[in-house]
């Protein structure tokens, strides 16, 4: 995705970009296009990019295995200066800086590097997902199993023996 800057006047400028995920350079988990709403608003010297990614991505559910469509929404905001990197600032994260002559933006990168961020570390369903049965494999969003939910680690046997003592005086 590419924002032409060159002739655009000062001020606030809205885009709305859709593309397909291969065209940006995603590829699995993610599905179908990346839609980008854009607020750009170009000043003297610099261009702030204001962004909403909204993608779809199919994970396998952590608790139960099961695949499922989820929609990932991410906003980011990046400052683009125009000008050389002064050598001894920290470098920023959403800080770019720009030559002088630059035409256009390549959204890309930024767009796939926010879209990574947005997968989440914990990939559930649903969030009353019951999981998988550890003792049969069942899976318990489905229905109940038959499995005895009685069975106490046997390491933890001396504390229950305490517990019954202290339960009978």
């Amino acid at each position: 995705m590419v924002i032409k800057i060159n002739n655009l006047k000062e001020g606030l400028h809205h885009y709305s970009l859709e593309e397909p995920v291969e065209n940006v350079g995603l590829e699995n988990p993610f599905t179908d296009s990346v839609k980008v709403e854009l607020n750009l608003q170009k000043l003297h010297n610099q261009v702030v990019l204001e962004t909403s990614l909204n993608l779809q991505a199919l994970f396998e559910c952590d608790r139960c295995n099961e695949a499922f469509l989820s929609n990932l929404q991410t906003d980011y905001k990046i400052v683009y200066l125009f000008g050389e990197s002064p050598d001894d600032e920290d470098e920023s994260l959403n800080v770019v800086y720009l030559p002088l002559d630059v035409s256009e933006i390549v959204l890309d990168n930024d767009i796939r590097d926010y879209a990574m961020l947005a997968i989440p570390m914990k990939k559930l369903c649903n969030d009353e997902c019951q999981g998988l049965c550890p003792s049969c494999g069942k899976n318990l969003n489905t229905g109940s199993c038959l499995c005895s939910n009685n069975k106490i680690d046997p390491r933890w046997l001396p504390l229950n023996d305490l517990k019954n003592k202290i339960d009978n005086n």
